[in-house]
């Protein structure tokens, strides 16, 4: 909670000579368990989906490094493709280049009716979820709750954390915000999946985005180096 306040994330106030932190109580169960409902798990529906041949658990945050335009589209395409197939409502992140070859890629893929799944809503594009730690975090509450309450049984995420670095105030702030939203996304049926083309971000960033996904270490991780 001490680091969360510090970040802005959550809202405190210091009182006296130490300046010990105090926090509102309905600011931490509006935080901890924002709207105060618990989605529901899966019924009749995936409990996992597959990427790059591997099952992932709902409720799991990974991250992608890669440092081709054609390693950008590997794993992603697949993921996104087969949840529109299978009328799962996905979300893509991206603007620019990154969009673009993205929306081509998709649009190759058999049997896939891309305009289609933009203008039913099933696909949503995006440049990213906000500027600030907690405005990107109320942007996936009210989303993924958004999802449920169309009856959508899971959702499929991509984050092209170039275009998504783009929309926050600075790198920090996103960097913090990825370590935060891994509570969010654990408490939906979702997988979502935050790409770093490493010829965008220094070592040290890549290092501490990494770190913010630790459902990266229970993965193999030579799936998601590309």
């Amino acid at each position: 909670m001490r680091r969360w306040g510090d970040q802005g994330a959550l809202p405190a106030r210091r009182v006296g000579k130490r300046g010990d932190r105090r926090f509102r109580s309905e600011h931490v169960e509006g935080f901890v368990v924002p709207g105060r409902r618990q989605p529901p798990q899966p019924a009749g529906g995936a409990s996992s989906v597959s990427m790059g041949g591997q099952q992932v658990a709902a409720g799991t945050h990974l991250a992608a490094l890669y440092d081709t335009d054609a390693g950008r589209v590997r794993l992603t395409v697949p993921f996104l493709a087969e949840g529109l197939l299978a009328g799962q409502r996905c979300f893509l992140l991206a603007q620019g280049e990154e969009l673009d070859d993205h929306l081509e890629s998709l649009g190759l893929y058999p049997g896939l009716d891309v305009d289609g799944a933009l203008a039913s809503g099933l696909l949503v594009t995006g440049g990213g979820p906000g500027k600030t730690v907690r405005v990107a975090l109320d942007f996936f509450e009210k989303i993924l709750w958004s999802a449920l309450d169309s009856k959508a049984a899971f959702v499929r995420i991509v984050g092209e954390m170039a275009s998504v670095r783009a929309q926050f105030a600075s790198e920090r702030e996103m960097l913090t915000f990825e370590e935060l939203v891994n509570m969010t996304f654990k408490r939906f049926p979702c997988v979502a999946l935050c790409q770093y083309d490493v010829r965008k971000f220094s070592g040290q960033a890549v290092l501490k985005a990494l770190r913010a996904h630790p459902d990266v270490y229970g993965s193999a991780l030579g799936l998601l180096l590309k």
